[in-house]
């Protein structure tokens, strides 16, 4: 009789087949902490999810219709790895029109949320233990797609204002950076914003060298208070990857960003693409491009920042009257998000557990850097809850940090 094979999942220990990059590469620690926010009893500051009620529902539902009338079968075929041409272009224009940016439709690439274009310039760039610059803190959807390829994290502080360029000197001294990632407008998770000036200085030491920053801007639009900054493609035009999304202001099921590099770099990534999916969703492309052709961009993101702007007002309002005295937040000037620092010694995932049993979470900080395992710092979302509910969930968290000994 012929021998069976072992069946695999009795005689073979699969955990021994995994790739090492895979092993190596924690859970997104935020999809981990959302399973406890399901209770609707819970007030959750944790997600990092637009309002849904700002979704343009009955526009892209009337812009997905007039897409099947008229162009029927086409939009359900397999099309370029680029991107759609339409859509390209809206994006270029908007650069001309908010930023002076002259920017080629060629060197825009379609992705499926800017996520994907995190992914393919890790696929494109890092090998195994190449160096790559990170704030501190930083997105930790940047660091778990980066992590897949192994690179060697040198982490340089971000404070108000923007990065630390004494430590990032250091770095450009003493290695070799192939990449240097960047969210430089209401940075995910601590909202702060870089300067023109911080901008400028940031930009004066990577000039000449063969670092490749990457300024991921998927929060630029949602300004409720200040003004503009330079774009570093302004300042290093040659060095600059660009990353945008439609997430935020649109809608994040359609899953469409985009990156923007030059020729030489751009020709790779295509490469990278083409491997990974062929093309983003044609379907949701014509959809979006024809919402955009047809509704006013603008005018729908001035109703979200408007809101934005009173839920974050409520939020900082709140955490100065009931936060203990040796609490420190940021003030963004836009996007989602605002930064907590406990005391020193003090542990955000201990304040974490105190604060589910008086059912209001977050995100404690600890996931937005590589090299801790704890940490006095936390996340607070404030695009998801009402200005009423988020006083609410501020006092809980208030009372679970008296209770928790925090002065």
């Amino acid at each position: 009789m012929t021998d069976r094979p072992a069946h695999p999942n009795r005689d073979t220990p699969m955990e021994n087949a995994f790739s090492d990059r895979i092993t190596d590469v924690p859970k997104s620690f935020i999809r981990e902490i959302l399973k406890v926010t399901i209770d609707s009893s819970i007030i959750s500051f944790a997600g990092g999810l637009p309002n849904r009620l700002f979704f343009p529902v009955k526009a892209l539902q009337k812009a997905a219709n007039d897409v099947f009338e008229e162009a029927g079968a086409e939009i359900l075929q397999y099309t370029n790895s680029e991107g759609y041409l339409g859509l390209r272009q809206f994006i270029a224009e908007r650069y001309r029109q908010q930023e002076g940016l002259e920017i080629p439709v060629d060197d825009i690439l379609i992705t499926t949320g800017s996520q994907q274009g995190l992914d393919l310039l890790g696929k494109t760039f890092i090998n195994e233990g190449d160096d790559l610059v990170i704030e501190e803190p930083g997105y930790l959807g940047a660091i778990q797609a980066f992590s897949l390829y192994r690179p060697r994290f040198h982490p340089v502080a971000v404070r108000e204002g923007g990065m630390d360029t004494t430590a990032l000197a250091r770095v450009l001294r003493e290695r070799q950076p192939k990449l240097l990632y960047t969210v430089t407008n209401f940075q995910n998770p601590s909202g702060i914003s870089y300067t023109d000036e911080n901008r400028g200085a940031v930009a004066h030491l990577i000039r000449g060298t063969s670092c490749l920053l990457i300024q991921d801007d998927p929060y630029g639009d949602l300004r409720f208070s200040g003004t503009r900054k330079i774009s570093f493609k302004h300042l290093l035009p040659k060095n600059t990857v660009l990353l945008g999304s439609f997430s935020k202001t649109v809608a994040p099921a359609l899953r469409l960003g985009w990156l923007v590099a030059p020729p030489l770099i751009m020709d790779k990534l295509v490469i990278a693409k083409q491997a990974s999916d062929l093309h983003t969703d044609y379907l949701a492309q014509r959809i979006l491009h024809r919402y955009l052709a047809d509704n006013d961009l603008d005018a729908h993101i001035a109703t979200i920042i408007r809101q934005y702007g009173k839920q974050k007002e409520a939020m900082c309002a709140a955490i100065r009257e009931y936060f203990p005295a040796g609490v420190q937040a940021t003030n963004p000037e836009g996007g989602m998000f605002l930064w907590v620092t406990l005391p020193a010694g003090m542990s955000s995932m201990a304040l974490f557990e105190a604060a589910i049993k008086k059912k209001v979470a977050f995100v404690p900080g600890t996931p937005f850097y590589v090299d801790r395992k704890d940490s006095n710092t936390l996340r607070l979302n404030f695009s998801c809850s009402d200005e009423a509910t988020i006083v609410e969930g501020i006092r809980r968290l208030a009372e679970a940090m008296n209770e928790g000994g925090v002065r």
